[in-house]
């Protein structure tokens, strides 16, 4: 019932926080770049804020239908309780009176988690810019009705044709990943220039240790001392190409890089472990970079911590199964999962060795109990694994470097006794 409301009600109530944000785009009118696609959208921005810095505005923790329009109207929430909502519906009005931002380079991250959100946020910013990353079945959920109607063959192209609606919209440059054949199918509804990245063709060697990464490119060099995936090589060109757009000098050093929180942040556990914390989302197409990723580590004792993939709809039991045909890639000491999703589908296609248990509760016991000093964890998936990961962290000030620190979250995870 909750699900239906929301989406009964989810576009008329963004469209009030639209129209006031419609509004004071004009007073403000920047040049807006997008950075759109189903995963590494906030990796992305990271790298292009380390470019240009302070000459931009970003959108931080923003990417929704009323994310964007709330980050234009300079709405912040802290808590992301519902208590907060008579507050914010008052807002808009005085937000016109406001300054507007002194920046004139205005970098938005946009997702589409629904069908017409794409549509919806598009025709607000009309970008100068869009860098689209990829395409995978992220939310797939909310597509599927369109799939069944036979609207579209394949949950991937409803996913894309939404996605299009930002290249459809942009005026100038649309930068794309030549390796993602769906959006390629969407090419001819641009009239904009564009210009195609290929981490394929490009990349020349990719290297990883625990204490540095390195992409080998055909003309220079990236080092990061951030546990990165392959995958990021996209990114960095895609960054790249931005820079060269806007006429800023490109630094292969990245210096100003800040790993954005749960995409694989490297901390100190009890007992001499080494945490590897990726539980900011968990789809199909992300859980192949990370797990690839942590594959490619040199370590002397390796365990896998992974959850569900929420959100996959009618492609939930293929998915969950694909995620069993991954991790048999690779050699891990322990094999740890956590939720129905991943018990049911994933586990029976594992070694009798995995272990899979229904909340994260359960995991923080069996870890507690199993640990015995100098393992690397990866944790990876749904389900509040941060949670976890907060009572296995040797610095507990470390907490605050976590996802997801809103009251809100941190109420849930009180629920499941974290």
């Amino acid at each position: 019932m909750y699900i239906r409301i929301k989406r009964l009600f989810y576009f008329p109530l963004a469209f009030y926080f639209r129209f006031f944000a419609s509004l004071r785009l004009k007073f403000w009118n920047p040049r807006i770049i997008v950075i759109t696609g189903s995963s590494g959208k906030t990796t992305l921005l990271h790298l292009v804020e380390s470019q240009i810095g302070d000459k931009a505005k970003y959108t931080h923790e923003a990417n929704s239908s009323f994310g964007i329009p709330f980050d234009i109207l300079g709405i912040h929430r802290k808590d992301l309780t519902f208590i907060e909502w008579p507050k914010i519906v008052f807002l808009p009005i005085f937000s016109l009176f406001k300054p507007v931002p002194r920046e004139k380079i205005y970098i938005v991250e946009a997702d589409c988690d629904r069908p017409y959100e794409g549509n919806f946020i598009s025709s607000l910013l009309k970008p100068e810019v869009t860098a689209w990353t990829n395409v995978s079945r992220t939310h797939s959920m909310n597509f599927d009705r369109l799939v069944g109607k036979n609207k579209f063959s394949r949950i991937e192209n409803a996913i894309a044709y939404e996605f299009g609606y930002f290249i459809e919209r942009t005026r100038n440059l649309v930068i794309i990943n030549d390796d993602d054949l769906y959006e390629a199918s969407e090419l001819g509804r641009t009239m904009a220039n564009v210009v195609s990245v290929s981490s394929k063709h490009s990349l020349k060697n990719y290297s990883i240790s625990l204490g540095k990464t390195e992409f080998k490119f055909d003309d220079f060099v990236v080092s990061f001392r951030y546990l990165m995936p392959g995958e990021i090589s996209t990114s960095i060109l895609m960054a790249r190409q931005i820079t060269n757009y806007l006429g800023i000098e490109f630094d292969v050093t990245f210096g100003k890089f800040i790993l954005p929180p749960g995409r694989n942040s490297l901390f100190e556990g009890i007992k001499g472990t080494t945490i590897v914390d990726s539980t900011y989302n968990a789809n199909m197409d992300s859980m192949s970079a990370v797990v690839g990723m942590f594959g490619k580590i040199k370590a002397r004792k390796k365990w896998v911590v992974l959850g569900d993939m929420l959100e996959q709809g009618k492609e939930e039991k293929e998915e969950h199964e694909n995620l069993a045909k991954l991790i048999l890639n690779f050699k891990f000491d322990r094999i740890i999962l956590m939720g129905p999703r991943v018990t049911q589908y994933t586990k029976p296609l594992l070694p009798d060795s995995t272990v899979a248990f229904l909340g994260p509760k359960e995991v923080l016991e069996y870890l507690k109990s199993n640990l015995r000093g100098g393992e690397i964890i990866l944790f990876k998936g749904a389900r509040f694994l941060e949670g976890v990961i907060e009572h296995l962290l040797k610095n507990k000030k470390n907490i605050e470097m976590l996802s997801r620190r809103e009251k809100i979250w941190e109420i849930r995870r009180k629920k499941w006794g974290l």
